[in-house]
């Protein structure tokens, strides 16, 4: 394990000051937060537990944050028993085997900006586990600052998570295919955070993915709002005033009624994140079926093009 931080980090200290007294440390805490309590993390503390879930699951063993649990979203974030993000009774599941009770400060981070750490911290929010973080800046902020790292694998006690999640808390972060269907031409807004090409049409999915559609296009009405203007060029998320300069450009407001989507889910949780948890919109949901399943269906309408 690395233990040394470089000694000319003023900078990224300075920067992320600043961060921290713009957004509440209750659902977003900054790399220096983490490494103030990495004793914690790898000494196993039951009160607070580290996830690492990346797009490339490989990243993990070349190196993570000390104390951290890998997850796969591919195999944890996924039920078994269906085309769906985990049940209850599987979410519980999960969470115990990372060693997470309902009493367990959880804080995630991941590589690409944190696309599968945001898409598990609105499934815990969706599920109603009281406290979740997400560490600013993901994988990529802390090894490019050079943060202490590991290499070993951690595998906390399994507990019982004690079933608390059935039903969901809050379903109203979530929007399914029947309620985007009869949103059409309403006053609720689609926001699109896909690549343009991808919805222009000209491409079902991003470069290197292998789950798309049968039919490119976004849903007649959606906005695209690239899912990378939430964020700095260093991967941390734009300042307050920024994030609502963007929005307010695409002639979104605080309270309308919005729902967000991408490919499978992860991209959208990202703006989904932003404008519920750090904006305050009001009613912001995540339709997690996507274009993999809106652009795979018979019978409903799409748009291509700008």
């Amino acid at each position: 394990m690395t233990t040394e931080n470089p000694s000319n980090d003023g900078e990224r200290r300075r920067s992320d000051a600043s961060t921290d007294t713009a957004y509440p440390a209750d659902v977003l805490v900054s790399p220096d937060w983490v490494d103030a309590r990495l004793e914690r993390f790898v000494d196993d503390d039951p009160a607070f537990r580290l996830l690492e879930v990346d797009v490339n699951t490989a990243f993990y063993d070349t190196g993570h944050v000390p104390g951290a649990v890998r997850v796969d979203w591919r195999t944890d974030l996924r039920s078994a028993a269906a085309h769906d993000i985990l049940g209850p009774a599987e979410m519980e599941s999960f969470l115990g085997s990372r060693g997470i009770t309902e009493d367990t400060t959880v804080v995630v981070y991941g590589d690409n900006s944190n696309w599968f750490a945001a898409h598990l911290y609105w499934q815990l929010t969706y599920y109603g586990h009281p406290d979740v973080r997400i560490m600013d800046g993901g994988r990529e902020y802390w090894m490019d600052y050079e943060y202490p790292t590991a290499t070993g694998p951690v595998d906390p006690q399994t507990v019982s998570y004690g079933g608390t999640l059935s039903p969901p808390a809050n379903p109203g972060v979530r929007a399914y295919r029947d309620e985007v269907r009869e949103a059409l031409d309403t006053e609720t807004k689609l926001i699109d955070v896909r690549l343009h090409e991808e919805f222009r049409g000209e491409i079902t999915k991003p470069p290197g993915s292998n789950e798309g559609a049968v039919r490119g296009g976004h849903i007649p009405g959606a906005t695209n709002v690239f899912w990378a203007e939430n964020v700095r060029p260093d991967g941390r998320f734009k300042s307050p005033a920024d994030l609502r300069e963007v929005y307010a450009s695409y002639g979104f407001a605080p309270d309308d009624d919005v729902i967000v989507y991408c490919r499978i889910g992860e991209r959208s949780s990202v703006t989904w994140f932003v404008l519920e948890q750090l904006l305050g919109y009001e009613r912001v949901r995540n339709y997690d079926g996507s274009w993999t399943e809106w652009g795979n269906m018979i019978g409903v309408p799409i748009e291509v093009g700008d």
